[in-house]
């Protein structure tokens, strides 16, 4: 399919919405234009497990309808009107499918939009789909989704992150110039690392979670996935804020968020590097894009100094208690009754628990059966106390150590993740391996703490993307804005504009050339024409 306004998918939101709200381009040409860049290269990606095609259209219409009738309710357009946006498929939207990237929810329809839905929806910003996840969040490479694993634009043999891969990598490929994503150990902000995006994690009951699919809800986050920190800080203006749907919702008025991202000066702020987050373990290049990084800072009128977590080293595995935990009851509702997914035993006779085990052995895949199984343990009887109790105290010590570190700095930052993207199946076989992608992220979710990750510049070895996190205390996620956007500022300023200007070219491969398109080449193409698994 041939691309219309090649040039509008690679401009910024903020960018789009200037150019919208001016009457430079329309809604509708911005959004076919996104609409044609996930045609042409999502059968190579596989971000999308569904395209939006029809409803993003007519809400871009609309958008130009109200702009060209002007009077006050032009006026009071979001500023993010017609600006199109992806959603990961584990936040239900109303006329698409939600499946968390699993067979036990394939082809399922939610009654009713999350909140952070319907801010998009009342915001008239076009939602073109669902973005491919690890199944129910559970992974770090979005290879365990079970309609086949996402690649990164950067590299398609390798993985884009996880469990928000499909997200990072539409963001990534500019199929769209923002999406959603949930966070629960690192979900927005490894992907973020890997592919170039920036990813925010909000404090812990900013945004509602009301409509997201749980996996382990006192870990779980929704945060906005972007290119750019004001980007960011635009649509977690948006989504951000009370709800009362949401028992763990913060009452809290929300902050300036994209003021604080235009303020552009870090001059006598403390920036903390977290002694045992960076070093022994983080690949070479890792390490020399983050040491630049402070340096940068540190010209620009910060104060670096180092600070000590000591507690952080036993976050991995309390989080490994915790989360799977919590996901063992949280996926107890998957159970064949009453929805998703009914597989019946072979043989009788037929009851709700032969059924059950029935359709969760056949519905969910291996590493969701893994985290069910020890989470089920650590909470039966005995060892309850030994396992998930002795975990929970090890959450009070992190948090400790976060109080203590935000008494000296008024922000951390480390190496969002220890090497940059590894190769599709290289750790597939390995889960610890892979679980240790997330040991730079973890804490944050085991505090409740806001992190942002941000594109840090190319590593020496492989020319991938690297990431740089930063971490507030909650309730001060201005701050990320505030630091992230000097300091993507004065990176760009060295490499001479976005990291992403940088990637490799993805274009359309022809009829003929199947190679380029890994294994999800077929489905890619069939969800770009508004299909759906």
């Amino acid at each position: 399919m041939t691309e219309t306004h090649p040039e509008l998918f690679r401009l910024s939101a903020a960018a789009l919405a200037e150019k919208l709200a001016a009457r430079e381009v329309t809604a509708v040409e911005v959004t076919q234009a996104h609409l044609d860049r996930i045609a042409a290269v999502d059968g190579q990606v596989n971000a999308f497990l569904h395209v939006n095609a029809e409803e993003a259209l007519a809400v871009a219409a609309e958008v130009d309808a109200i702009r060209a009738a002007g009077g006050p309710a032009a006026e009071e357009l979001h500023v993010l009107a017609g600006v199109p946006i992806a959603v990961k498929d584990l936040i239900v939207t109303i006329g698409q499918p939600t499946t968390a990237g699993s067979k036990i929810l394939e082809g399922w329809y939610s009654p009713y939009d999350a909140t952070v839905v319907e801010r998009l929806r009342a915001a008239k910003m076009p939602i073109l789909g669902k973005t491919n996840l690890d199944e129910f969040a559970m992974g770090s490479s979005t290879e365990h989704s079970a309609y086949g694993p996402t690649h990164n634009p950067w590299d398609l043999e390798r993985i884009p992150g996880g469990s928000g891969g499909g997200s990072a990598a539409a963001v990534a490929a500019f199929e769209a110039p923002l999406a959603l994503g949930t966070d629960t150990g690192g979900s927005i902000r490894q992907p973020g690392a890997v592919t170039g995006t920036v990813g925010v994690k909000p404090t812990y009951g900013g945004v509602s979670r009301y409509g997201a699919i749980a996996m382990a809800s006192s870990l779980d986050q929704i945060g906005p996935v972007s290119r750019t920190v004001l980007d960011s800080a635009l649509l977690h203006q948006l989504i951000g804020g009370h709800d009362p749907r949401d028992s763990t919702s913060l009452p809290d008025p929300l902050e300036d968020l994209v003021a604080a991202a235009r303020t552009g000066n870090v001059e006598g702020m403390k920036i903390g590097i977290i002694k045992e987050l960076h070093g022994e373990g983080y690949q070479a290049g890792v390490e020399n894009r983050f040491n630049e990084a402070l340096k940068l800072l540190k010209g620009a009128g910060a104060e670096i100094i180092e600070v000590s977590c000591p507690n952080f080293k036993y976050a991995l595995g309390a989080y490994y208690l915790i989360m799977p935990s919590e996901a063992s009851s949280n996926l107890a509702k998957f159970d064949g009754v009453r929805f998703g997914l009914r597989a019946l035993p072979k043989d009788a006779p037929l009851t709700i628990e032969r059924v059950m085990a029935a359709t969760r052995a056949a519905g969910f895949g291996d590493e969701v059966k893994r985290r069910i199984i020890l989470g089920t343990y650590a909470l039966s009887a005995g060892y309850y106390d030994a396992y998930y109790g002795s975990a929970q105290k090890v959450r009070t010590l992190i948090q400790r150590d976060f109080d203590a570190a935000f008494a000296q700095a008024d922000v951390l930052i480390s190496p969002t993740a220890p090497t940059t993207a590894f190769k599709l199946g290289e750790k597939l076989n390995d889960p610890l391996a892979m679980y240790l992608n997330d040991v730079a992220t973890i804490p944050a979710n085991m505090a409740g703490v806001p992190g942002l990750s941000l594109p840090g510049g190319l590593a020496d070895e492989d020319g991938l993307p690297v990431g740089v996190q930063l971490l507030a205390p909650a309730r001060q996620d201005a701050r990320l804005y505030r630091v992230g956007a000097v300091l993507e500022s004065l990176l760009e300023a060295q490499w001479g504009g976005p990291l992403l200007d940088r990637a490799p070219a993805l274009t359309a491969p022809s009829p003929t050339d199947s190679s380029t398109a890994g294994s999800s080449s077929s489905a890619g193409a069939a969800l770009s024409h508004g299909g759906s698994h």
